[in-house]
C-alpha cells in the first residue's frame, strides 16, 4: 500500500486585514530572485534590507516595536519626487506584495483603475466620519487621504479592533504612485480568506464575531511549492509570453473542518 501523502493544517482567514503578517519571504524572495534585487544584510542584526537593480528603491524589513516594520523608499526622479511606504508588523504580507509586484512590474497594465478608493468603493466601503475616507461594513479597517482635493497628502490604510486597538497601519506618501496604492488597496478589498498556518499565535483575535477560521488540510507539497510557484509567475513577467497559457495549480482541499 503506498504511503499517504503528508499534509498540512492550514487555516484560512477572513477578513484578510485581519489574518496576521504571515511569512516576510512571499516579498523577499520573489524581490531577490525573480526581480534581481539584492540584499544585504549583518547577520549580527535583525534586519533585511533590499535595494532595486537601478538602486533607486530601498525596502527594509526591521522589527521595530514603536513603528513601523516594513519601509519601502523610493529616491527622486525626473517626474516625481522621492516617496515612500511603510507597514506595521501585522500588514499581511500578501497586501504589500500587491504593492511590490506593481513597483516590479515590467509593463503595468494599461487602463488599470489608479483610484485608491475605487476598490473599497465597489464591496461596499462607506464615506468614513473622517474627512476624505472610507471605512469597511465591519468598522475594522478605513483608509483615508489627508490633505484637500487642491492639496492631497499623504495615504493611510488603518486596521483596527476599537478606538484603543489597532491592528496595523500602512502609510503612503503624498508622492507615491497612485497605483501602487491602488495595488494595496484592491489586494485589501479581495473576498477570498488568506491561508496561515499556526494562526492561534498570530491574529490579533479569533473572536468568531469578527473572524473566521476554516481549518483545511494541504497537501504539504502545495503549501512548500507555493513560494516557488509565486516566484516564477513574477520572473514570466520579464520573458516572452507563452504561446498557450498555462494552468495554475489549486491545491485541493481535504477534511475542511470550519472554527
Amino acid at each position: 500500500m503506498p504511503p499517504t501523502p503528508e499534509t498540512v493544517e492550514v487555516d484560512f482567514i477572513a477578513p484578510r486585514h485581519l489574518a496576521g503578517g504571515g511569512d516576510p519571504a512571499w516579498i523577499t524572495v520573489p524581490l531577490h530572485r525573480a526581480c534581481g534585487w539584492s540584499h544585504g544584510n549583518d547577520p549580527l542584526m535583525p534586519r533585511v534590507l533590499l535595494s532595486s537593480p537601478d538602486q533607486k528603491a530601498l525596502l527594509r524589513l526591521e522589527p521595530d516595536p514603536d513603528g513601523q516594520w516594513w519601509t519601502l523608499s523610493h529616491a527622486a526622479e525626473p517626474d516625481r519626487l522621492a516617496w515612500y511606504a511603510s507597514f506595521g508588523a501585522r500588514t499581511p504580507v500578501e497586501l504589500i506584495a500587491a504593492a511590490t509586484d506593481a513597483l516590479t512590474d515590467p509593463a503595468p497594465p494599461a487602463g488599470a483603475p489608479s483610484d485608491p478608493f475605487e476598490p473599497l468603493r465597489q464591496i461596499g466601503w462607506s464615506p468614513a466620519p473622517a474627512d476624505n475616507g472610507l471605512v469597511s461594513p465591519d468598522g475594522t479597517a478605513y483608509l483615508q487621504r489627508l490633505g484637500s482635493a487642491e492639496e492631497p497628502g499623504a495615504w493611510f490604510v488603518t486596521a483596527t479592533l476599537g478606538p484603543d486597538r489597532p491592528v496595523w497601519q500602512a502609510r503612503f506618501g503624498v508622492h507615491t504612485p497612485a497605483r501602487l496604492v491602488t495595488a494595496f488597496t484592491a489586494a485589501l478589498a479581495d473576498p477570498k480568506p488568506l491561508p496561515r498556518i499556526d494562526s492561534g499565535r498570530s491574529l490579533p483575535t479569533r473572536d468568531p464575531n469578527v473572524v473566521t477560521r476554516r481549518t483545511t488540510d494541504v497537501l504539504a507539497v502545495y503549501v512548500a511549492g507555493a513560494l516557488e510557484e509565486r516566484v516564477h509567475s513574477l520572473a514570466a513577467r520579464h520573458a516572452a509570453p507563452p504561446t498557450s497559457p498555462v494552468p495554475s495549480r489549486q491545491p485541493p482541499a481535504m477534511n475542511n473542518r470550519s472554527r
